[in-house]
Protein backbone atom coordinates (compact mmCIF):
# COMPACT_ATOMS: atom_id res chain seq x y z
CA UNK A 1 0.00 0.00 0.00
CA UNK A 2 3.13 2.39 -1.02
CA UNK A 3 1.21 3.91 -3.78
CA UNK A 4 -1.19 5.81 -1.49
CA UNK A 5 -1.83 10.03 -1.97
CA UNK A 6 -0.14 11.86 0.17
CA UNK A 7 -1.65 12.64 3.18
CA UNK A 8 -3.34 8.89 2.75
CA UNK A 9 -3.37 6.87 6.12
CA UNK A 10 -1.13 3.87 5.31
CA UNK A 11 -1.26 0.66 7.24
CA UNK A 12 1.98 -1.51 6.65
CA UNK A 13 4.50 -3.36 9.33
CA UNK A 14 6.55 -2.62 12.20
CA UNK A 15 10.13 -1.83 11.03
CA UNK A 16 13.03 -1.05 13.43
CA UNK A 17 13.43 2.67 12.64
CA UNK A 18 9.54 3.26 13.79
CA UNK A 19 10.37 2.41 17.12
CA UNK A 20 10.08 5.92 18.72
CA UNK A 21 7.25 6.92 16.74
CA UNK A 22 5.40 4.32 18.25
CA UNK A 23 6.18 5.45 21.27
CA UNK A 24 5.28 8.51 20.99
CA UNK A 25 2.30 7.51 19.63
CA UNK A 26 1.17 4.97 22.67
CA UNK A 27 3.04 7.26 26.09
CA UNK A 28 1.25 10.49 26.11
CA UNK A 29 -2.55 8.85 25.56
CA UNK A 30 -1.53 6.42 28.25
CA UNK A 31 0.00 9.20 30.68
CA UNK A 32 -1.99 12.30 29.67
CA UNK A 33 -5.04 11.34 27.93
CA UNK A 34 -6.24 8.57 30.71
CA UNK A 35 -3.94 9.08 33.09
CA UNK A 36 -2.24 6.25 34.07
CA UNK A 37 1.30 6.31 34.99
CA UNK A 38 3.07 4.53 32.87
CA UNK A 39 6.67 4.88 31.75
CA UNK A 40 8.50 3.25 29.08
CA UNK A 41 10.26 1.37 31.54
CA UNK A 42 7.28 -0.24 32.56
CA UNK A 43 6.64 -1.67 28.80
CA UNK A 44 9.79 -3.36 27.76
CA UNK A 45 7.78 -4.48 24.63
CA UNK A 46 8.00 -1.35 23.33
CA UNK A 47 12.04 -1.49 23.02
CA UNK A 48 11.75 -5.00 21.33
CA UNK A 49 8.86 -4.93 18.89
CA UNK A 50 9.95 -7.36 16.73
CA UNK A 51 11.39 -9.64 19.34
CA UNK A 52 7.76 -9.70 21.41
CA UNK A 53 5.52 -9.30 18.68
CA UNK A 54 6.93 -10.28 15.35
CA UNK A 55 7.20 -14.21 16.12
CA UNK A 56 5.43 -17.13 15.40
CA UNK A 57 1.99 -16.00 14.71
CA UNK A 58 2.37 -12.55 16.13
CA UNK A 59 3.05 -9.13 14.19
CA UNK A 60 2.39 -5.08 15.05
CA UNK A 61 1.29 -2.52 12.75
CA UNK A 62 1.30 0.88 12.23
CA UNK A 63 -0.50 3.65 10.27
CA UNK A 64 1.01 6.36 8.96
CA UNK A 65 0.39 9.57 7.36
CA UNK A 66 3.40 11.33 5.83
CA UNK A 67 5.84 9.29 7.43
CA UNK A 68 4.01 9.63 10.78
CA UNK A 69 3.01 7.27 12.86
CA UNK A 70 -0.56 7.92 13.57
CA UNK A 71 -1.82 4.53 14.70
CA UNK A 72 -0.19 1.14 16.43
CA UNK A 73 -1.48 -2.69 16.84
CA UNK A 74 0.18 -5.43 18.28
CA UNK A 75 -0.43 -9.39 18.12
CA UNK A 76 0.94 -11.54 20.24
CA UNK A 77 1.59 -15.18 19.89
CA UNK A 78 0.05 -16.90 22.83
CA UNK A 79 0.13 -20.44 21.93
CA UNK A 80 -2.73 -23.40 20.92
CA UNK A 81 -3.32 -20.76 17.68
CA UNK A 82 -4.85 -18.33 20.13
CA UNK A 83 -3.20 -14.94 20.14
CA UNK A 84 -3.34 -11.41 22.10
CA UNK A 85 -4.10 -7.69 20.83
CA UNK A 86 -2.34 -5.19 22.33
CA UNK A 87 -1.31 -1.75 22.00
CA UNK A 88 -3.96 -0.31 19.89
CA UNK A 89 -3.64 3.10 20.04
CA UNK A 90 -4.39 5.82 17.79
CA UNK A 91 -3.56 9.85 17.81
CA UNK A 92 -6.22 12.07 18.75
CA UNK A 93 -6.30 13.72 15.50
CA UNK A 94 -6.73 10.62 13.44
CA UNK A 95 -9.53 9.06 15.55
CA UNK A 96 -13.40 8.85 13.84
CA UNK A 97 -14.94 6.92 11.07
CA UNK A 98 -13.58 9.71 9.11
CA UNK A 99 -10.21 8.67 9.02
CA UNK A 100 -10.68 4.81 9.83
CA UNK A 101 -7.53 4.13 11.28
CA UNK A 102 -8.64 1.90 14.02
CA UNK A 103 -10.91 -0.22 11.81
CA UNK A 104 -8.18 -0.54 9.15
CA UNK A 105 -5.39 -1.47 11.43
CA UNK A 106 -8.02 -4.25 13.06
CA UNK A 107 -8.80 -5.51 9.27
CA UNK A 108 -4.82 -5.86 8.69
CA UNK A 109 -5.06 -7.87 11.91
CA UNK A 110 -8.06 -10.25 11.24
CA UNK A 111 -6.41 -10.80 7.48
CA UNK A 112 -3.33 -11.96 8.69
CA UNK A 113 -4.92 -13.96 11.85
CA UNK A 114 -7.22 -15.70 8.76
CA UNK A 115 -4.20 -16.42 7.04
CA UNK A 116 -2.25 -18.02 10.02
CA UNK A 117 -5.31 -20.03 11.19
CA UNK A 118 -5.40 -18.24 14.51
CA UNK A 119 -8.78 -19.47 15.79
CA UNK A 120 -9.50 -16.79 18.85
CA UNK A 121 -7.91 -13.66 19.80
CA UNK A 122 -7.76 -12.34 23.05
CA UNK A 123 -7.22 -8.71 24.68
CA UNK A 124 -7.24 -6.91 27.74
CA UNK A 125 -8.07 -3.29 28.41
CA UNK A 126 -8.53 -0.92 31.23
CA UNK A 127 -12.35 0.47 32.18
CA UNK A 128 -10.98 3.79 31.02
CA UNK A 129 -11.05 3.42 27.86
CA UNK A 130 -14.56 3.50 26.53
CA UNK A 131 -14.38 4.45 23.19
CA UNK A 132 -12.61 1.18 22.44
CA UNK A 133 -14.62 -1.09 24.55
CA UNK A 134 -17.43 0.22 21.93
CA UNK A 135 -14.85 -0.72 19.13
CA UNK A 136 -14.53 -4.11 20.04
CA UNK A 137 -18.16 -4.88 20.75
CA UNK A 138 -19.32 -3.33 17.61
CA UNK A 139 -16.36 -5.53 15.78
CA UNK A 140 -17.10 -8.99 16.97
CA UNK A 141 -15.42 -8.95 20.57
CA UNK A 142 -17.57 -10.31 23.37
CA UNK A 143 -16.56 -9.75 27.47
CA UNK A 144 -15.36 -12.31 29.58
CA UNK A 145 -14.24 -12.46 32.45
CA UNK A 146 -10.17 -13.07 33.31
CA UNK A 147 -10.35 -16.22 35.01
CA UNK A 148 -11.36 -17.55 31.09
CA UNK A 149 -8.45 -15.65 29.66
CA UNK A 150 -5.83 -18.70 28.52
CA UNK A 151 -3.50 -19.43 30.54
CA UNK A 152 -0.68 -18.09 27.82
CA UNK A 153 -2.13 -14.39 28.21
CA UNK A 154 -0.12 -11.42 29.29
CA UNK A 155 -2.04 -9.34 31.68
CA UNK A 156 -1.33 -6.09 32.42
CA UNK A 157 -1.53 -4.63 35.83
CA UNK A 158 -3.93 -2.03 34.17
CA UNK A 159 -6.10 -4.62 32.76
CA UNK A 160 -9.46 -4.58 34.04
CA UNK A 161 -11.82 -5.53 31.20
CA UNK A 162 -11.04 -8.18 28.80
CA UNK A 163 -12.37 -9.55 25.20
CA UNK A 164 -12.25 -12.65 23.09
CA UNK A 165 -13.27 -12.80 19.37
CA UNK A 166 -13.38 -16.19 17.95
CA UNK A 167 -12.47 -16.65 14.19
CA UNK A 168 -13.47 -19.93 11.71
CA UNK A 169 -11.08 -22.35 11.48
CA UNK A 170 -9.63 -22.12 8.25
CA UNK A 171 -10.70 -25.10 5.93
Amino acid sequence: MTDEAPGAVEIRRFAAADEQGVIDVILPIQREEFGIEITIDDQPDLRSIADFYQSGTGDFWVATMDDRIVGTLGLKDIGGSQAAIRKMFVAPDFRGRSHGVAARLLESLLAHAEHRKIAALFLGTTDKFLAAHRFYEKNGFAEIAKDDLPAGFPVMSVDTKFYVRRLSPAA
